[in-house]
């Protein structure tokens, strides 16, 4: 029979997930992304590798970022304080292949396209995934006033491009009318 109130009764592992975003004095934005994993007991790799007390971090890694207000990357670095393979650092070093390329759309494809699998590390080409959403939000203040951006008929950007901007949402109803498509049980 299967518990109604399971409860938690060990934890098996532990990751933070950090990002940060800074206005460099040269005029170009610098974004750092780190990830922390710990295990609550001691970890040893079954395939080898370095042995980590419980508690320390297996993986402390991360990806500097440094971009422009059009989001090209102009620099990448990336460190590693904790990994459980000798190996482990030397995989950042396949994400100089990022600079030049804007964290746009088809940021996700083009990352994955470059660093998956063997050509570089797992954890730092998954850090890269979410720091593009980071770096668009680090320069909201920096585009504040800026024109709106729209499509073809108009139609601005940020409509439909998150659930509080879905076209048939308050936030559209209100600051563009002429956009808003209210559902059907809505009108009526």
């Amino acid at each position: 029979m299967t518990d109604p109130h399971p409860t938690r009764e060990e934890e098996l592992h532990f990751r933070r997930i950090d990002m940060r975003a800074w206005r460099r004095s040269d005029g170009l934005f610098e974004l750092e992304g780190r990830v922390t994993d710990r295990k609550p007991q001691d970890f040893e790799p079954w395939r080898g590798g370095k042995r980590v007390p419980a508690g320390e971090p297996v993986h402390d890694m991360g990806v500097r970022l440094v971009y422009d207000a059009e989001l090209q990357i102009h620099a990448v670095e990336t460190f590693t304080e904790a990994a459980p393979y000798g190996e482990c650092p030397d995989g950042g070093q396949a994400l100089q292949s990022l600079i030049g390329l804007r964290m746009a759309s088809g940021w996700s494809r083009e990352v994955r396209s470059r660093l998956g699998g063997a050509r570089s590390c797992t954890h730092l080409m998954e850090l890269l995934i979410p720091m593009a959403t980071t770096a668009f939000q680090s320069l909201s203040q920096v585009h504040r006033g800026r024109a709106e951006r729209v499509d073809a008929t108009g139609k601005p950007l940020k409509i439909d491009s998150c659930y509080a901007y879905g076209q048939e949402r308050e936030l559209v109803r209100v600051h563009w009318p002429q956009f808003h498509r209210p559902k059907p049980s809505d009108t009526g």
